[in-house]
Parts: C-alpha cells; structure tokens; sequence
C-alpha cells in the first residue's frame, strides 16, 4: 500500500531547552530560517505524503498556528508587493497538503502518542518522524532522495515495518532503541531483535533506530498489549519488538546525516552545517569562523 500519512509526536516538553521552550514548543525552534517541525514536514511530503497527523500537547499551539493562514500577513505582504515572501509563506503548507490535530492527555511515551493517532491512522501503513532528529539525505541538496523517501522506496520494494538505523558508538546504546540483525550488513536488513536503551555490555549491536519509521496498523495492538517499560513510559520500540516473528520488521541504513536537534550540542552542529550549505549564508558564516578560530 502507498504511505499516505505521517504521525508528528510533538506533545513532549523540551525539557532540555528550558528556558527558550517554556513557551515555545521544542519543535518550533528554528534551524537557520526554519522551524525543526517544517523540516520534517517537508520531508514527508517530499516522500508523497499529504496528511499530516500531529499529537501534540495542550502547550503546542504554536504549531498549529505555523501551518494555518495568517491573514493579517498574508495581506501585508500582498499590499507591499513582497511576492517573493508571499510565496514562502504560502509554501509552508501546500493546498493540496492536510494537516490534523489530535492531543496527547498525558506524556507516557513515544508508543503512547503513537497511540493516540489510531483512529486518525486507521487500518494502512503510516510514516512516522520525530522532529527533533533533524534528517538530511546524502544527495538531497542536489535534488536526490530525502531519507524518508529512501526508507518509502525500501517498503515498496519489501512492504512491512521499516526502521530509520544508524551506527553509533558502543557507550552511546542506552540512549537508543537498538536493533540486531545478525550481522547482515546491508542497507535493508531483517531485524531479530530489538531492544530500549540498552546498556553497552548488553547490547545486541551499534545499530540504533533513528527518528524515522515506516509502521504497520499491527502495531497499535501490539503496543497497547505493552507494559510500561523503560523510564515508566509506554514504548513504541516495545511495541515494534513484539512484532518480529510475527510480521516482517526491517532495518534500513538511510544515506544522508542526523542531527540530534534534541540536544543543544546537535542542534548547533545542525545550525551551522545548514547555514554554510546555505548559499545566502555560507560565505558571511565561513568569514565570521575564520575570525573567532583563526588557523
């Protein structure tokens, strides 16, 4: 079946970027001229998808302010004749392009706010992308594939439920979901096992599940039949895991770069790699990295 919808967990509170995020959601914090949810918008309708389902928090209007008409602007620019900032206004949501809004009650985990677009969802295969992982494809600065339109070609090629993975150093596992795929290194790969934020020594790989998944309807039930489990949180990696044996669950090594816009140390990395790619920007920032760390 064609992926038709994504799911945008958003109703989490950005703890980590107190202060700016006590009234600014998380996902609205702007990478060089764009808010990270845009980014991951934009991905996914790069991919073919045009609804877009956002669980989001009672603190998260902002979002859905972002990709609805403002009026007032829009009036302004047309009456200044700023064309050029009409049309990138306009872009943030294309007409063809529906955006739906379910709320998240209570933060019990990424498998929980999954949950709550069940009904939106319904019975057919959905994307799902987590914003803060800023995901940028090896080509698609020149026109080539985003990494959810690699991982949407890797489904039609072998439907099931495909995982975003990358290699990450051993000591870093227990900050992801880590799958194991014995040893088959190729870009798509069935998975055995998987597992929540395992400790190094415990680990069935370095291939941890990035912010980008291609899930089945199957996993709705599999994740309500989940305990809490790590952190006390209703896990979607639990649920994705009670899947393998039963359905097929696959490993993909996207091409391209993740930022982990979660933290501040990637969300800089994130600001200055996609300001120096930015033709406006590059020499201005490159000019401004010389002076302060001269050679």
């Amino acid at each position: 079946m064609t992926i038709r919808k994504a799911v945008f967990p958003v109703g989490g509170l950005g703890t980590r970027f107190l202060p700016a995020t006590k009234a600014i959601p998380k996902e609205m914090l702007p990478v060089v001229d764009k808010p990270l949810i845009q980014y991951a918008v934009e991905e996914a309708y790069a991919a073919g998808i045009r609804e877009m389902i956002f669980v989001t928090g009672r603190h998260k209007r902002a979002i859905e302010d972002h990709f609805d008409t403002a009026f007032e602007l829009e009036t302004e620019l047309e009456a200044g004749n700023k064309r050029a900032l009409l049309a990138l206004v306009h872009a943030i949501k294309p007409d063809d392009m529906d955006c739906v809004y379910v709320r998240q009650p209570r933060a019990l985990g990424l498998g929980h706010a999954v949950l709550c677009a069940e009904r939106l969802v319904g019975d057919e295969p959905f994307a799902v992308l987590l914003a803060d992982d800023l995901m940028i494809g090896r080509e698609q600065a020149s026109g080539g594939a985003t990494v959810l339109q690699q991982m949407v070609e890797a489904y039609r090629g072998s439907p099931g439920t495909v995982l975003a993975v990358q290699d990450v150093p051993r000591a870093d596992t227990r900050r992801y979901g880590v799958v194991d795929v014995r040893g088959v290194d190729q870009p798509l790969a069935e998975v055995y096992a998987m597992v929540e934020k395992p400790a190094p020594e415990a680990s069935p790989s370095t291939l941890a599940v990035a912010g980008r998944y291609i899930l089945t309807p199957a996993v709705f039930e599999s994740i309500r039949r989940q305990p809490r489990g790590a952190g006390g949180e209703i896990q979607l990696t639990d649920g994705i895991a009670a899947l393998i044996g039963k359905e097929k669950v696959q490993a993909y090594r996207y091409r391209g770069t993740r930022y982990d816009c979660g933290s501040k140390e990637g969300f800089l990395e994130a600001t200055i790699d996609l300001a120096l790619a930015n033709a406006e920007l590059s020499e201005a920032v490159k000019a401004h990295i010389r002076r302060v760390l001269p050679t």
